[in-house]
């Protein structure tokens, strides 16, 4: 067991150089005996002070190290010239853990917004009957981070998974249709690498409309870290895209009468 918890922690920390600019440690990763969230104004143990087996988002369930809990100091989180980019994410969570995650008089989901730092709306039911519920999450990367990791684990903790089964939710991003196709990459094969290099299932539907924005979802289903670390690396190619659309621009500004 103790082979398995440290092959575990080992993985994390290979893993963890693919998420450039956050620090888990200093995010309060594997910080121990830290409360849940700030205590809420309320009847005791409206709160849990840390969840049931001290769950970590990233390891199995028998792990003993503690979760995503914790408010790590200002100082810990990598700061950057300008501001972080504010993203937006789509994460599907099971119909019945609506009640949970908003929790009594919604206490629950204005101090996990209030620890993310993260804008975080539950989108009305299409229907009586959806197995899922949208959850819209706003913030910056670290913003990310903290509130989709804390809802992973609120859905262990709360048993919407059995303890033996690892929490994987589908998480949707929004691309520029022209990032798509790197996404994708040829043949499929960045897209294929990307799933290999993470261990989430990564998907660009076929045949979508882009929106008003003109752009497009990506689907990305895992537990996690590997979810994480998807929704990084194709962060990095929008960014890529965009920089190349630039300077493309820039050049076509300064040399209008040359093609290259």
């Amino acid at each position: 067991l103790h082979k398995i918890q440290l092959q575990f922690s080992l993985n994390i920390n290979q893993q963890a150089n693919l998420i450039p600019g956050l620090n888990l440690n200093a995010l309060g990763i594997f910080s121990s005996g830290l409360p849940v969230l700030p205590p809420a104004a309320g009847p005791r143990g409206a709160v849990p002070p840390v969840a049931p087996a001290g769950y970590n988002p990233f390891l199995s369930h028998s792990s003993h190290l503690s979760g995503l809990y914790g408010v790590p100091p200002a100082s810990a989180i990598t700061h950057q010239h300008s501001a972080p980019e504010q993203e937006v994410v789509y994460l599907f969570i099971p119909t019945q853990a609506v009640g949970a995650l908003i929790g009594k008089k919604g206490q629950h989901i204005k101090q996990l917004a209030h620890f993310a730092g993260a804008s975080i709306k539950i989108a009305p039911a299409d229907t009586p009957d959806v197995t899922e519920r949208m959850v819209i999450i706003t913030g910056t990367p670290e913003a990310q981070f903290k509130a989709q990791g804390r809802i992973f684990g609120k859905l262990k903790e709360e048993n919407f998974f059995s303890a033996k089964e690892e929490v994987k939710l589908e998480t949707h991003i929004k691309v520029p249709s022209t990032a798509a196709g790197r996404v994708i990459g040829k043949g499929g094969k960045t897209v294929n690498e990307l799933q290999n290099l993470t261990s989430a299932e990564v998907i660009v539907p076929r045949d979508q409309t882009p929106d008003e924005n003109d752009e497009v979802f990506v689907k990305i289903t895992g537990h996690f870290f590997a979810s994480q670390t998807a929704q990084r690396k194709i962060r990095e190619i929008i960014q890529q895209v965009k920089q190349q659309e630039q300077k493309h621009q820039q050049g076509a500004a300064v040399s209008p009468h040359y093609s290259k």
